[in-house]
């Protein structure tokens, strides 16, 4: 079995946000992705939902700020791009894309107006994603009776145990999954707490947060 890395920091969902500055409006999108394929699939996305924007200002980093890119998309070099990318890093987040459409007013910004409009707004986007923590997991599978499993259901929800699925047959599979620190500590307990009848069996690790 292939051990996961140490924990890493994320988004959990794709976030929309707007934020107007001098009638200019801008647009920010934040998503998590895992490969470049998937952010670049993102920007195609919403260059083509606001083909009619000033501007579709991007920026992505993954694999923990070793891959990193952005694009001006025509605004002064390094007014928009970079200040998005900062936003990103300094969130301190990694798998992440953040879009920013921007649909001019008619009103120059100058080149330190956009860049805090732009920082602005990325953060935000990346706000409203919500920022999430990521770590290990081992799963587990557990057999045990019925008046055990009440037991362990007890024990379990004081610890941090996820719950993945539960059969009852003749008796009770519960497949379950806790961060892989806490691991040993929660089999040693339910072995002791059923004087060594029951032994929970490591099936795999995740990644997953609480």
């Amino acid at each position: 079995m292939e051990r996961l890395n140490d924990s890493f920091t994320t988004l959990a969902e794709e976030s929309y946000v707007e934020f107007e500055e001098k009638r200019s409006l801008f647009i920010g999108r934040a998503l998590r992705t895992d490969d470049e394929q998937a952010a670049q699939d993102f920007i195609k996305k919403i260059k083509k939902l606001h083909a009619d924007a000033t501007h579709n200002v991007f920026a992505y980093t993954m694999n923990k700020g070793v891959l990193a890119r952005y694009s001006d998309d025509g605004e002064p070099q390094g007014t928009s791009g970079m200040p998005t990318l900062d936003a990103i890093r300094k969130s301190g987040v990694d798998n992440a894309c953040v879009v920013i459409t921007r649909y001019f007013g008619g009103t120059l910004l100058g080149a330190g107006g956009l860049v805090r409009a732009y920082s602005h707004t990325a953060s935000l986007a990346l706000e409203a994603a919500k920022i999430v923590t990521y770590e290990p997991y081992s799963e587990f599978v557990l057999e045990c009776g019925y008046s055990e499993y009440q037991k362990y259901l007890a024990y379990f929800e004081g610890c941090g145990v996820l719950i993945d699925d539960t059969t009852f047959e003749a008796k009770v599979t519960v497949r379950f999954a806790v961060k892989r620190r806490l691991g040993e500590p929660v089999c040693s307990k339910i072995t002791e707490m059923s004087y060594g009848k029951d032994v929970p069996a490591l099936v795999g690790e995740r990644y997953d947060y609480r």
